[in-house]
């Protein structure tokens, strides 16, 4: 939760047993609170202040007052999800200006699968560039040595000038 009125992450995968903590990094006092009605059907409600409900939430929230949900600056709030689905939140103050999130609860959670085959290296654009300016430098160089040489004027010996 920052002071530009964001949860950062605004989205994260966690698996069943994971404790989520939401820290407060600015000075703006934040909420946290579920959408009730969006839960999972044998999810638990979770909100800062430990409300059972969204409504019960809502009416006591207080800007800097910690019971009533308010978590202010430098302070977190954390919450351990048990039942797998998605667990849409938003902060109460700022619902309005889009302070919202979402934890997606499921086993497999941050598991990526490994890539098959081998491991194709990415080459910087600018090295791109560089290697092909050498290239052209190279050519012009050599097509500029072969016409000095060819056209470049009389080497020999000028037998009129004895």
């Amino acid at each position: 939760m920052t002071d530009n009125l964001v949860f950062d992450p605004d989205e994260a995968a966690v698996t069943p047993g994971t404790t989520v903590v939401w820290e407060n990094v600015g000075n703006v006092g934040h909420s946290v609170t579920a959408y009730e009605e969006d839960l999972p059907a044998d999810a638990a409600y979770f909100a800062s202040g430990g409300f059972e409900s969204e409504e019960a939430a809502r009416s006591a929230y207080s800007s800097g007052d910690p019971e009533s949900g308010d978590v202010p600056g430098g302070e977190a709030y954390e919450y351990t999800f048990e039942t797998e689905g998605t667990y849409p939140y938003f902060c109460i103050p700022h619902e309005s200006v889009g302070m919202l999130g979402t934890i997606e609860v499921s086993e497999d959670a941050g598991q990526t699968d490994a890539p098959s085959g081998p491991v194709i290296p990415d080459v910087p654009d600018v090295a791109k560039t560089l290697s092909l300016v050498i290239s052209a430098t190279l050519v012009a160089t050599v097509g500029f040595a072969y016409l000095f040489l060819k056209y470049g004027g009389d080497y020999g010996i000028d037998e009129e000038s004895e």
